[in-house]
């Protein structure tokens, strides 16, 4: 189940942090394990967290919008190579498409369909953004961060 939850995020190794280490900002508890993990992994070298824009067009009002990815991370993959990537933590059922065709269309649907079409403008413009830079790019759900 998906709890939002919000607070500031008080590093142990703030040089590690680009950015202001004094003012991480969390929106939900996975994110705040995210940043546990980025914070005291030995592999992970730099990071930070919604500190950078990707400019993205909307699918509803087809103007452009400014989208901050969750995290940008600098690491050092078991091979000993340095890599860069772009974090987006969302829930599963984010990441799936809402049904087509609902024997009822309540506004909760709306609201999912109008949110799944948001979510794949903003990771397509991350990921040509990624390509073009050579980072990878990665959403997370509970799955990955191993949250049940």
């Amino acid at each position: 189940m998906y709890m939002s939850y919000k607070g500031k995020y008080r590093p142990e190794h703030p040089r590690k942090y680009k950015g202001d280490p004094t003012n991480i900002i969390y929106r939900s508890l996975w994110e705040r394990k995210f940043m546990r993990y980025c914070d005291l992994n030995e592999s992970v070298y730099q990071w930070q967290s919604e500190e950078f824009a990707i400019p993205y067009k909307s699918p509803l009002d087809h103007r452009y919008h400014r989208y901050f990815p969750d995290f940008f991370i600098k690491y050092i993959d078991s091979t000993g190579k340095k890599r860069i990537m772009v974090v987006e933590i969302k829930p599963a059922k984010e990441c799936k498409m809402p049904p087509k065709n609902p024997k009822k269309r309540t506004k909760s649907w709306v609201r999912s369909i109008e949110t799944w079409a948001i979510n794949q403008a903003k990771w397509k413009a991350a990921e040509e953004f990624c390509a073009d830079r050579n980072y990878e790019f990665k959403i997370m759900t509970e799955k990955e961060l191993g949250i049940k």
